[in-house]
């Protein structure tokens, strides 16, 4: 493989935001060269991806394979140390992070109130009080939550957060949503709700990128996946030719529930 070259950020031309966030999909996400070291040790080295922009993306792993880094490289969070990440031509940035929205394994909450939690985000978006609060409903109705709408966003339940959390994100209507996690822990119920909503905003034009060690939960979303060991890509494929038949020796031992040093 060639040298790589430290990643530049992208430039702010004349063109605008709005036109960056029309330009950004449909295109692939493409990742090239992607390093990230720290302390002198190396987290992330991938030398190729390319992910589908219209499809539900699982990036699997044993534990400290890179999986959340590689989910905050994507989003921006965290610079690399070498490589690119673009979608399409557009390359990762402040202009392709408007884009996206993140959830967290942990939801982080306003201390407001459910239906205040979803306006702080709406206002930062063209529109008027009562598009806003028209919005806001068909948001918390979308996630079960229509009823606590005046109730203080922090005495939810765990699954109850995680889904405010989930429609927070989706109320910017993004282009890419990515889920580090987003269901560990929660009770059958919650998981279920939050994958039938996941499945039905990746049918929005949203690609959807989400980590799991859950390989049921994989089995149920993932369109292909992406399997991570020791910060590297062993293999990319569909998820049924994943599933039904790994190519590495790391995926067919994690799968078959085997631990994976």
């Amino acid at each position: 493989m060639p040298d790589l070259v430290p990643v530049t950020p992208p430039s702010s031309s004349a063109a605008g935001t709005q036109t960056t966030r029309d330009r950004i999909m449909p295109g692939a996400l493409r990742i090239d060269g992607l390093s990230l070291k720290i302390a002198g040790k190396t987290l992330v080295n991938i030398g190729r991806l390319t992910l589908d922009p219209r499809s539900v993306t699982v990036i699997m792993g044993p534990n400290g394979a890179g999986k959340s880094l590689l989910l905050r490289l994507v989003h921006g969070l965290i610079a690399p140390t070498q490589g690119w990440i673009s979608w399409g031509e557009v390359a990762c940035g402040e202009a392709t992070r408007s884009t996206q929205a993140m959830v967290f394994q942990k939801p982080v909450l306003l201390r407001r109130s459910v239906a205040a939690n979803i306006d702080f985000v709406l206002r930062l978006r063209a529109g008027t009080s009562a598009q806003r609060k028209a919005r806001c409903e068909e948001l918390l109705t979308r996630v079960g939550l229509l009823g606590q709408a005046d109730q203080p966003a922090r005495l939810l339940s765990g699954g109850e957060q995680q889904r405010l959390a989930l429609a927070r994100a989706l109320a910017t209507r993004p282009k890419v949503l990515l889920l580090d996690e987003a269901t560990a822990s929660l009770d059958p119920a919650s998981v279920q709700m939050i994958e039938q909503i996941v499945l039905a905003s990746s049918t929005d034009e949203t690609k959807v990128i989400f980590v799991t060690h859950d390989i049921g939960q994989a089995r149920r979303l993932a369109d292909d996946v992406a399997f991570l060991h020791h910060g590297e890509l062993v293999e990319h494929r569909p998820a049924e030719a994943f599933f039904v038949q790994p190519s590495s020796e790391a995926a067919k031992a994690y799968l078959a529930g085997r631990i994976v040093l």
